[in-house]
């Protein structure tokens, strides 16, 4: 068995406190992801070649209670604005768990009872999906239907298929055929498709305020999308300078300016919240030293759920980060909205957006 990608160990503490407070966003660190299992053959060379079982294997497992066990996934579903979100949903326990992620997202197929409010799928009504893997890449056949989607939700389409295949250990990269052919661009606007698709790729492509695009990299923060009672996290691609060597710098400058204007989408994070010195990356670990502003609540120095939570996603996006610690002045006296205090770093969730709406 093998854990979700950016799921690293934390305490008992920090789960109930820090990821499970307020909203229920995200989910528990007691859940482990299980990766595709291999079915190994051999070709002419001699060659092991592992390939994902295809759907007619899947099988659903029970517990001693004979009581059939389900696994927490994330399906990335397009919202009422049209932004890709991973909502994290429980299916069926599978050997099959990429093939059935992919299910997930058709229109009208089995996800139609656990959509959220406001959510929908991805992919065209009764599209057929197969997935083989191979040295973690990929590959998804589709069947006909595929090419019946609207035009307006291709690339949403491209991004929902990559960022929800590479939540898996076994897949990193996502190269897309139909009817066994190779697509070299999409089959209805003619978007063209890298040789591989991988999370480098972005999400929700913010590029309103980018003049020369040629000198930017991409860097991936969260937001918060829907409304005061029920708000998650959305992805967001923005393009930030090429001169910006530190992308953990980088990425806090993003969630402080926050998102477009026209997005819909809100932060946490106060205008004149700053950081007093570079961040520290040591170990998987990063610190960040802010100033004041960066309190939701200045009399009882607590630092907002929101604030903590985007913060945590959007970094341990940056390879190689596994989590945050945070101080102000220099002191990591900061307490969180229940009143407990943040003594250890703090680590993505397994899940993200798990709250029933």
């Amino acid at each position: 068995m093998s854990i979700n990608k950016k799921t690293t160990i934390v305490s008992a503490v920090l789960v109930s406190s820090v990821l499970l407070s307020g909203c229920g966003l995200f989910g528990s660190q007691g859940k482990e992801k299980v990766d595709p299992p291999k079915a190994v053959t051999y070709s002419d060379e001699g060659e092991n070649v592992a390939e994902e079982t295809n759907g007619t294997e899947t099988e659903t497992a029970e517990n001693e209670e004979g009581v059939v066990a389900n696994i927490q996934t994330e399906l990335y579903l397009i919202d009422k604005n049209g932004y890709v979100v991973p909502q994290t949903l429980e299916l069926p326990k599978t050997n099959s768990v990429a093939t059935q992620a992919l299910e997930y997202l058709v229109e009208n197929g089995p996800v139609t009872d656990l959509l959220p409010n406001d959510f929908r799928a991805v992919l065209p009504a009764d599209t057929k999906v197969s997935v083989n893997i191979k040295d973690k890449v990929a590959t998804v056949d589709f069947s006909k239907e595929f090419q019946e989607y609207a035009p307006e939700d291709e690339m949403k389409i491209l991004e929902s298929v990559t960022w929800t295949l590479t939540q898996f250990d076994s897949i990193d990269k996502v190269k897309l055929s139909l009817n066994g052919h190779e697509l070299k661009e999409m089959p209805v606007n003619g978007t063209p498709i890298a040789a591989s698709l991988s999370r480098t790729n972005g999400i929700n492509m913010d590029t309103a305020e980018v003049v020369d695009i040629t000198n930017t990299k991409p860097v991936t923060v969260y937001y918060l999308g829907g409304d005061e009672e029920n708000y998650y996290y959305v992805p967001v691609t923005k393009r930030v300078s090429n001169k910006m060597d530190n992308n953990v710098e980088a990425v806090v400058n993003e969630l402080v300016k926050g998102p477009n204007y026209a997005s819909k989408l809100v932060t946490d994070f106060l205008p004149d919240v700053q950081l007093l010195e570079d961040p520290k990356v040591e170990d998987g670990k990063v610190t960040l030293n802010f100033n004041e502003n960066v309190f939701s609540s200045f009399e009882e120095k607590i630092i907002s759920q929101h604030l903590l939570n985007a913060l945590v996603l959007s970094l341990t996006e940056q390879k190689g980060i596994e989590s945050v610690a945070v101080t102000v002045d220099g002191k990591a006296e900061i307490v969180n909205e229940n009143g407990e205090k943040l003594t250890e770093p703090v680590t993505r969730p397994e899940n993200v957006n798990t709250g029933s709406f």
